[in-house]
């Protein structure tokens, strides 16, 4: 790789420009001849502004439409094989998603403990853009909200119930008449989905953008990772081809959240309201919920994600503290540790990759979720890229993986440990029964306050659901306009809308399983790249300046 000192580069025109500050201090930038957006299409038309890389966009653009038209048009036939392709996919390659996530884990851990951890995004004098509490919250908020709403009881209690009766479906067989044997290792399980591995496959992504875009003086978009591998054909072909998948990945990763949450949002409205739960009300929900999203992707970083992001978190924390306080309390306080431990202890054999006879977990959960995971770390890594700034390798590695963990084994400790005990303790069967999207608020429907509580859960689905949205249309938009991160709002929101309409047609062209093999077939060559950012990682950090 070729670097230059800062110093050397002050007056060129890719550094510090197109809203991507320069380095602040020492740093090593590579010698490009390449201006940032210099491959754009700059136009105006009917008042409107474009600047857009013509062949990402385009090819992107285009594929997208393509897929939704053919999605909403042919919904019949489109179902049966979106059923093959999960079942094909999942089936055969479970152990290489399992595989390519243990290795992404294993190097963010083994940075911590290098002289590489010293290295400081942005410059070794680059000070951080927000402070801790603003960073912690847009962390988190992007990263998994709707998730730990929809599968936050439906997760541990699924793998409970597939534990206890020792069926396929079970984690390491399970253990079969054994309920607190069954309870521990159902959340062990379901620690392991959220825990270190999705972090570790943000983490990656997210300092590798980081350290390209803040050290190196090249555009915040995928292919600028490759350029220790590519060198100049990073700008050509091989480049707008990582970009396109980026895009893919990112449209349907977000799409399946999307879509999760419109099913948990329009079930809620249905227990709360008695409201029609179709597809028609969740479509109408996807609709409405992406044109509120508009408003906080035109109002920005600064005002729109951050201050939804610090909205998101005080939601949750309370809802948290309520079902802490009035839920078994002893209980979650005492599982907390009993969780940590046992997700310790099991995770050697469940991120075991070969060999393994628990093949319906295995296939029908871990691959999906490392697929969804991998699908959506162009759009986290880059969302958390561009709010890191400043930040020591160290200090941000240890931020990402080990916060958000924590705050996911608490969460599903106590939402998914008090619908345990109601099963267990309190014989209560119809939060089992419930269907996924419904289990959270006939959990809810237990506790006091039920209809505060489950309007608060719909409003938490519904506003990460708008920043969800908010926060991948910048990234998206990024992407699609050569790595330029103040491109013009009218194509902002034209990325919100299209992923609102992905989530439309995936619903309406085969539901759950349409959404999970989206995640899956996007997922599975992005998981190709990010082993071969895994090398340019370590190239790009070894380059460069530490702090003392």
């Amino acid at each position: 790789m070729d670097k230059r000192s800062q110093d050397d580069t002050a007056n060129e025109p890719n550094e510090g420009s197109e809203g991507i500050p320069a380095p602040d201090g020492p740093a090593n930038l590579i010698d490009t001849d390449y201006v940032i957006g210099q491959d754009n299409i700059t136009s105006t038309k009917f008042g409107i502004d474009f600047d857009l890389h013509g062949k990402v966009f385009t090819v992107s653009s285009l594929v997208i439409l393509f897929f939704v038209i053919v999605t909403l048009a042919f919904q019949n036939q489109v179902a049966p094989i979106f059923n093959a392709m999960f079942s094909f996919l999942t089936g055969n390659l479970d152990w290489f998603f399992i595989l390519a996530a243990n290795i992404f884990v294993v190097l963010a851990v083994v940075l911590i403990f290098t002289p590489l951890s010293k290295v400081r995004l942005g410059g070794a004098n680059a000070t951080p853009d927000f402070s801790y509490a603003g960073w912690f919250a847009m962390l988190f908020a992007a990263g998994m909200g709707i998730g730990l709403m929809f599968y936050g009881v439906s997760e541990p209690l699924t793998h409970f119930g597939t534990s206890l009766a020792g069926d396929g479906g079970a984690p390491l067989g399970g253990a079969e008449g054994n309920e607190q044997a069954a309870a521990h290792l159902g959340m062990a399980a379901t620690i392991f989905h959220w825990g270190l591995h999705p972090w570790g496959i943000y983490a990656i992504v997210a300092l590798s953008l980081a350290l390209f875009s803040y050290n190196k003086g090249l555009p915040l978009t995928m292919r600028s990772i490759f350029y220790p591998i590519l060198g100049e054909r990073v700008w050509g072909w091989p480049g707008h081809i990582i970009d396109i998948l980026a895009v893919f990945a990112t449209l349907f990763g977000l799409a399946t959240s999307l879509g999760l949450g419109a099913s948990q949002a329009s079930a809620g409205l249905h227990y709360l309201f008695d409201t029609p739960n179709t597809n028609v009300t969740m479509v109408v929900l996807i609709l409405g919920i992406t044109l509120v999203a508009l408003g906080s992707v035109l109002a920005g970083v600064d005002k729109g994600v951050q201050r939804l992001s610090q909205l998101n978190m005080a939601l949750a924390f309370l809802l948290l503290l309520f079902v802490i306080f009035v839920g078994p309390t002893l209980l979650i306080a005492t599982g907390f540790f009993e969780n940590l431990l046992g997700y310790v202890k099991n995770l050697p054999a469940l991120s075991n990759p070969f060999g393994r006879e628990d093949t319906g977990f295995t296939q029908g959960w871990t691959a999906y979720y490392w697929a969804w995971w991998i699908s959506w770390s162009p759009f986290v890594g880059m969302f958390i890229a561009r709010v890191s700034r400043g930040r020591t390798v160290r200090e941000f590695l240890i931020a990402v993986l080990l916060v958000p963990t924590l705050v996911s084994i608490l969460w599903m400790t106590a939402f998914g440990g008090t619908a345990i005990d109601q099963v267990i303790s309190d014989g209560y069967n119809g939060v089992q029964d419930a269907a996924l999207e419904l289990q959270l608020f006939t959990m809810l429907g237990q506790l006091p306050l039920t209809a505060i509580t489950s309007f608060v859960g719909i409003v938490l689905v519904m506003v990460f659901f708008i920043t969800s949205s908010d926060s991948g249309s910048l990234v998206i938009d990024s992407i699609t306009a050569g790595g330029k991160v103040d491109a013009p709002k009218p194509q902002r929101v034209f990325w919100a809308l299209i992923e609102g309409a992905i989530a439309i047609a995936l619903l309406l062209g085969g539901g759950l399983t349409a959404l999970q093999t989206a995640v899956i077939t996007t997922g599975l060559p992005f998981t190709l790249v990010l082993l071969a950012a895994c090398y340019a990682i370590i190239k790009g950090l070894m380059s460069e300046p530490r702090s003392v």
